[in-house]
């Protein structure tokens, strides 16, 4: 996909804000539309099904993490929340609802073209990797397919957003090999960890249970102190549900 095919939408009720980052956004290539009602914003997400959205959290009419919430399951680009300044709570919840990065505001236009950008070529890859990449990682009852980006519990399909398939696949297919956040940071999401942010810890706690692991005491998934996360196959392989 070229560049300039890339279609933003962008779900921000403040007219003056939007109107401008759609300047700054479409003097760069990009191809930008605006919606300011968030009770219109699921249903045209998924009628136009555009290449990434950009999501305010808070908007009239249903605010961003409902809209999140609901069009997940049907809406498979990126979805970028934009959040109020040094809420962790808001990020926190916006990842839960499956957002798939978050950026606070106000925001620079050029960070936020930045992050625009690494997320479409995550994407993009990943529509790559589906064609050129036939790999099924299976430990015991767990299956993760890199081609179908598809997961499966003891034959039953696990329900993941991309993000955290994303990174379910970078754990499995890196198994019994301790892999550091900020290493996690540069492959998924293209930039260096800064120490603060929640999102692969959040992502982390979601997988979990989904793949039959104890979000207590885990052993599929297991953190590892000062160093970051391992993929135990040997448990996987065991697992008894």
């Amino acid at each position: 996909m070229e560049q300039q095919a890339w279609h933003i939408l962008i779900v921000e009720d403040d007219q003056r804000l939007a109107e401008l980052t759609r300047e700054y956004l479409q003097s760069n290539g990009l191809h930008v539309s605006i919606e300011m009602d968030g009770a219109k914003a699921a249903a045209r997400i998924l009628q136009e099904q555009p290449d990434l959205v950009i999501l305010d959290l808070m908007l009239p009419g249903e605010d961003g993490l409902s809209i999140c919430r609901a069009v997940r399951g049907e809406y498979e680009g990126p979805i970028l929340m934009l959040t109020a300044r040094d809420d962790d709570m808001d990020q926190v919840l916006g990842l839960e609802m499956g957002a798939d990065d978050y950026v606070c505001k106000p925001v620079r236009p050029r960070v936020l073209l930045a992050r625009i950008r690494a997320l479409l070529r995550r994407y993009e890859g990943a529509s790559e990797e589906a064609v050129t990449d036939r790999r099924r990682l299976q430990f015991g009852p767990l299956v993760v397919d890199s081609a179908m980006r598809e997961a499966w519990l003891k034959e039953q399909s696990i329900e993941l957003t991309s993000a955290e398939f994303d990174l379910l696949w970078l754990l499995t297919s890196n198994a019994g090999r301790i892999l550091s956040r900020e290493e996690i940071f540069s492959s998924l999401r293209g930039i260096e960890y800064d120490g603060q942010d929640r999102s692969i810890d959040v992502r982390i706690s979601r997988i979990r249970p989904k793949i039959g692991d104890d979000p207590m005491h885990p052993r599929l998934i297991k953190t590892v102190r000062s160093k970051g996360y391992l993929f135990v196959a040997e448990a996987a392989e065991a697992l008894v549900l």
